[in-house]
């Protein structure tokens, strides 16, 4: 099963106030370049992997989608997301992503923000989504880059001059790493950027896009605070298509 950190009181509390939390998708600098991979939405069936509090799945119901599945592990995203959204066609429940079971040719849309990091079992998973879209349909993730995974302790370390350097991370060894990050204990899985595109092929999509983000120069004038981003990429982008 997925490691449940959502639901431990430490994490929850920390995680809750990121700027993502409480902005929801206008807090998370890496929207405006997801949000444009993502298909016109009007009449489309949507499936939100990991939906946290339900951010996504508001802004997919207001751009049109007929029908809006969020799926999460953690009961406490859960509750807070079914606290925070109208009634209408968005539909909550909770999943372990380890075991996905979804109908076959059932969704247009398959969507997941900085999830698939902490998967084991990530071909499954692929395999699961592939037979849950209709043909011609849509996934787009985003996912932490394995470059910032690597290391057992992702963020800069100083070496013995005082200068910020990246510690020692044996990239090309996959595998678990247990990190603190919010909470002690949080356990996150390192693949290399090969894999995940190779796994992707294999499920039987075909890549439409590939994007290794760094903030843009409007947005680092805007919150200074982003420049470190620059350094490495955080974040890497796909949208793929079955």
């Amino acid at each position: 099963m997925t490691q449940n950190i959502y639901d431990t009181a430490e994490f929850f509390e920390g995680y809750s106030q990121m700027a993502r939390s409480v902005h929801g998708l206008d807090g998370a600098p890496e929207w405006p370049a997801l949000r444009a991979l993502i298909p016109a939405l009007a009449g489309s069936r949507v499936v939100d992997l990991g939906c946290g509090f339900g951010w996504f799945c508001r802004w997919a119901e207001a751009q049109g989608a007929a029908q809006v599945l969020g799926l999460d592990v953690s009961q406490n995203m859960l509750d807070r997301a079914r606290a925070t959204t109208p009634a209408g066609p968005i539909a909550y429940q909770r999943a372990d992503l380890e075991n996905l079971a979804l109908p076959a040719a059932a969704y247009d849309l398959a969507y997941s923000s900085l999830t698939l990091h902490y998967i084991e079992r990530l071909p499954e998973l692929l395999a699961a989504i592939y037979r849950a879209l209709t043909p011609g349909g849509h996934f787009v993730f985003s996912a932490e880059h394995p470059i910032y995974t690597a290391p057992a302790q992702p963020g800069f370390v100083q070496d013995a001059t005082g200068r910020r350097v990246w510690p020692l991370n044996q990239y090309a060894v996959e595998g678990p790493r247990t990190t603190d990050w919010l909470a002690k204990g949080v356990i996150k899985q390192h693949r290399t950027l090969g894999t995940y595109l190779n796994q992707l092929i294999a499920a039987g999509f075909t890549i439409t896009h590939v994007q290794e983000w760094a903030p843009t120069a409007e947005q680092l004038a805007a919150q200074p605070a982003l420049d470190e981003e620059r350094d490495r990429p955080m974040m890497v982008l796909v949208a793929a298509t079955r």
